[in-house]
């Protein structure tokens, strides 16, 4: 394997930046130091002026694969998440079919490590009658369990509360929950079809899955968790109201209860429907600017502890359709990192804290193996971004199957210029090294 030197770097970690080199051998990090320019490497790096980011760890995507490869793939996803700066993801279980056997889970494995450039975990899904499944889990080698408390893409919804008391009595892994209260979406979908019929405009999407919808299932997530001691993940936060389930007066390591909040989130508003329309429809919906705003806030004090995209391509055929048959979700992943970037560049958040909510603490929540830090023996999962370096998302710079963005004609300031997974340059000024892949995550199985 090629060894690896960078030099001249601002490296970002772990509270600070500074300025240094860094030597990689055999995948790991070897040496960091103020001057290691006489190292002999098989690959130089000249970092002057740029940033030394560790590797984006994304804790939400979907890559459609199995049985929904015309919207996107382990590969084509992947790559797009390494042209952007993220090196791991984890991947849900709403494919076709879906991830709800061993089997199948280990097949999506075997799939990811012929294609994926990126380093790689899948979730188990929870349905209403494979809670045996679910205990056999591997969890040095799985990063968690995925349940839909919602109906989402797939409706994989474990609606059976027997079921559910289960899950969250008996698992020991991380539990991540898609949370949001089918009665109540369904009963306000009703009251909008009494007075639109089919032709519900999109902007009434966060009416129809509400705050309310969020808040009430949520609330009763947390309320189990705490009864059954769970180590409960809360995805794609929407709502301001949620914010009073989460805590930030004890570290991440001793949370039960943990969030995440999602690029879109705190990016798009209500407002932004009339000119996106269903390319910000996702599942829950993007609600008002103060909702938003909150989220931004709580993101910022750790009262929401992680940073993901919840990347879930569709083709523009299927998102042209009117809002009661286009899909929820839309591709983020290549877009993340530089968009948190342009946060930097308005004064909301500083580079260390990008770095902590984007990779430390996601390596921290899951436990993951020595990654997720810049650290001597770690393995090197690295990032390079020119923070001064503006380009514009267009449809012939998108890398997604689906081949569209909701960040389309937006002009990022940022520009993820190489991105190293597990020791391997995979990304260099525009052009891929397909020749190694990425590796299958690990993690602890205690604190």
């Amino acid at each position: 394997m090629k060894s690896i030197l960078i030099t001249g770097a601002n490296i970002v970690n772990e509270g600070r930046i500074t300025p240094g080199d860094l030597l990689i051998r055999e995948g790991r990090i070897s040496k960091i130091g103020p001057d290691l320019s006489l190292e002999a490497a098989d690959i130089h790096l000249d970092a002057r002026g740029k940033h030394l980011f560790p590797g984006v760890i994304d804790d939400q995507v979907h890559f459609r694969e199995p049985g929904l490869t015309h919207k996107g793939e382990i590969y084509t996803e992947a790559k797009a998440g390494v042209a952007g700066g993220t090196t791991s993801y984890m991947e849900m279980p709403n494919t076709v079919p879906q991830a709800v056997t061993i089997k199948l889970l280990e097949e999506k494995y075997a799939r990811a490590k012929e294609v994926s450039l990126a380093n790689y975990s899948f979730f188990l899904g929870g349905t209403n009658d494979n809670l045996e499944e679910i205990l056999k889990l591997d969890l040095e080698n799985v990063c968690g369990l995925k349940v839909f408390q919602g109906s989402s893409t797939g409706n994989m919804v474990v609606d059976n509360i027997e079921s559910l008391e289960g899950i969250f009595k008996e698992f020991k892994g991380l539990l991540a929950i898609h949370s949001e209260n089918d009665h109540i979406i369904k009963a306000n979908l009703e009251e909008y079809k009494k007075i639109y019929g089919d032709d519900i405009p999109v902007k009434f999407h966060p009416k129809i899955r509400s705050e309310e919808a969020c808040y009430d299932a949520s609330s009763r997530a947390v309320a189990m968790a705490k009864k059954y001691g769970t180590r409960l993940h809360i995805l794609h936060i929407s709502t301001a109201k949620e914010l009073e389930l989460f805590d930030n007066s004890i570290p991440l390591e001793e949370k039960n209860i943990t969030a995440e909040a999602c690029i879109h989130h705190m990016w798009f508003a209500e407002e932004d429907y009339d000119t996106k329309g269903n390319r910000i429809k996702w599942n829950p919906a993007v609600k008002t600017a103060n909702d938003r705003d909150q989220i931004f806030q709580a993101m910022l004090d750790d009262r929401i502890d992680v940073i993901a995209t919840d990347h879930a391509p569709h083709t523009l055929e299927e998102k042209a359709q009117s809002y009661l048959k286009a899909p929820s979700g839309g591709p983020l992943i290549q877009h993340s990192l530089v968009a948190m970037l342009d946060f930097y560049h308005q004064g909301k958040i500083s580079l260390e804290k990008i770095a902590d909510k984007m990779t430390h603490r996601v390596a921290r929540l899951f436990r993951i193996k020595d990654r997720g830090f810049i650290r001597e023996g770690y393995l090197a999962d690295l990032v390079l971004v020119d923070l001064n370096s503006p380009w514009t998302v267009s449809k012939e710079n998108i890398l997604a199957k689906c081949g569209w963005s909701p960040f389309e004609g937006h002009t990022f300031q940022s520009r993820v210029t190489h991105t190293i997974v597990s020791g391997h340059l995979a990304y260099s000024e525009g052009v891929f090294d397909e020749s190694k892949k990425g590796e299958r995550l690990t993690f602890f199985t205690n604190k």
